[in-house]
């Protein structure tokens, strides 16, 4: 999360170098990264602190404590460090920094977090913007996902919540017990699933318990029976 472009660029290019890092997104703001976290899951984030509009400390305190990534932060000010580690930040990298000083730092980041993540390798919730609040919506209370193209809606109690993710992305931070890709374009809780009606040639219908009703392929219906199956 930087936001200016030059530093934004440099730092995604100097952990694409390392094989051990997958860079997944960029943000250029605090509001931009909140939706991008959201969406992502991130393990690791990179956060600037002074920013315009909401800072590194802000989009901390959106956040939350519990289940929020790891943090580094990544500064041209030195005067904000013991406040970063008030926040446990797992290091605090001065601008401008060079390779040698990322690589430090992620050295002694990546066992903290391998070690920290071990206990689930699923997601538990997600964070969700509704009527401009910060929501966090537990997984097992998703009902159905449905793509929007580099979006999904997760509908829970009859509620829809847009955010910015593929559903593939989604499906690999989902429990495969629970979830289960039904269509290309939707995922489905199989504790929502009320009724499997049948339909022509090996397709079915999904009737859940906030009464959608959703198409599930031949290419998927089989999957579901075994899934479903006592």
């Amino acid at each position: 999360v930087e936001d200016e472009p030059l530093a934004r660029r440099r730092l995604r290019r100097l952990l694409a170098a390392r094989d051990d890092i997958e860079v997944i997104g960029a943000a250029a703001d605090g509001d931009e990264a909140l939706s991008m976290i959201a969406s992502l899951g991130p393990d690791l984030l990179f956060l600037d602190i002074q920013m315009p509009g909401m800072g590194g400390f802000d989009v901390l305190a959106e956040l939350g404590g519990k289940g929020r990534p790891a943090v580094i932060f990544t500064t041209a000010y030195d005067q904000f460090a013991l406040r970063a580690f008030e926040v446990h930040a797992l290091d605090y990298v001065l601008k401008p920094f060079d390779e040698e000083r990322l690589s430090a730092a992620l050295d002694r980041a990546l066992p903290l977090i391998r070690s920290s993540t071990t206990g689930s390798e699923w997601t538990q919730r997600f964070i969700v913007r509704s009527a401009g609040r910060i929501l966090f919506l537990r997984a097992e209370d998703i009902d159905w996902i449905a793509a929007a193209g580099n979006y999904v809606y997760l509908h829970a109690a009859g509620v829809s919540h847009l955010i910015r993710a593929t559903l593939k992305t989604i499906e690999r931070k989902l429990d495969p017990e629970r979830f289960l890709r039904i269509h290309r374009s939707a995922i489905v809780n199989i504790d929502a699933v009320r009724e499997v009606i049948p339909a022509s040639h090996g397709d079915c219908e999904l009737l859940l318990r906030d009464g959608s009703r959703i198409a599930c392929s031949r290419t998927f219906s089989e999957r579901l029976r075994a899934a479903t199956r006592p």
